[in-house]
């Protein structure tokens, strides 16, 4: 058994890794793949040569360089049943804050909640095609990834149409107290995941410390929407709402399009 790590510069969340995991899927050579996305660092264990692997990883264009390659004794691999019960907790954690917060957003007229929301769904589709994908064909793989990432760019473009609608008609203020509850909320909820997520990080688990970053994001976002309801409150100006609003399809439609990817 040989084992090569490789640099991959623009590998910095789960979306990278799960492209990286479809295009080097298939490849028979692969015994192992350990991810270590904080450092950047993707280390295979193959038998024979690494030219098939190398090529995959340069053609996605993520910046990937190989550093070395050497034989190594380990050749047993062993999924953690635990960190698959926890990544299912977190997916769980997200779309039900999806669905209580595209709610509260449509009722209180909050561009900010709804466009939360639908990042909230971002994150559950990540963690749903990886859960999905266990045990399943590369085809299958394909195929959930370009649904997932179609219908969050049609939610995205439906958000971006009627935050321009609102920016041109006379809209009544947004709820500033239901955006500001609900965020608060969700803030706790990315808040528990992040618990969850680091009580079971061990030097092994890559994917939970990759799964940290992406949920750090969200607590961010969380405190973008508080922030655009106190300002909603202090300048009786739905402005701020919208902005937020803009923001976060914008990162939808990112994220959207790394969905896509896996697809290809």
């Amino acid at each position: 058994m040989n084992k090569t790590i490789f640099e991959i510069t623009k590998m910095d969340c789960p979306s990278e890794e799960n492209l990286i995991r479809m295009k080097l899927d298939g490849i028979s050579s692969i015994a192992n793949l350990d991810f270590d996305i904080p450092n950047r660092k993707l280390t295979v264990f193959h038998s024979g040569q690494i030219d098939q692997v190398e090529k995959s990883v340069l053609e996605l264009n993520l910046g990937g360089k190989k550093i070395s390659t050497e034989q190594t004794d380990q050749t047993e691999f062993k999924e953690n049943a635990d960190q698959k019960k926890l990544l299912r907790t977190v997916l769980a954690i997200n779309f039900a804050f999806f669905l209580i917060e595209i709610t509260t957003g449509i009722i209180s007229k909050s561009m900010g909640l709804v466009a939360d929301s639908l990042d909230m769904l971002a994150d559950s589709f990540v963690y749903g095609i990886s859960l999905l994908a266990v045990g399943g064909t590369l085809t299958r793989k394909k195929r959930i990834a370009k649904l997932a990432g179609y219908f969050q760019i049609i939610l995205a473009i439906i958000g971006f149409v009627e935050v321009l609608r609102r920016f041109l008609g006379d809209e009544k203020l947004p709820d500033f107290s239901t955006m500001i509850i609900v965020s608060i909320f969700a803030l706790i909820a990315n808040g528990v995941c992040l618990y969850i997520l680091q009580k079971s990080k061990t030097k092994e688990e890559a994917h939970m410390k990759a799964s940290m970053i992406f949920t750090s994001n969200d607590v961010i976002i969380n405190v973008g929407v508080i922030i655009a309801g106190l300002l909603v409150n202090w300048l009786s100006s739905s402005k701020p709402d919208l902005i937020i609003g803009t923001i976060v399809f914008v990162l939808v439609i990112q994220g959207a399009f790394r969905i896509l990817k896996l697809s290809k």
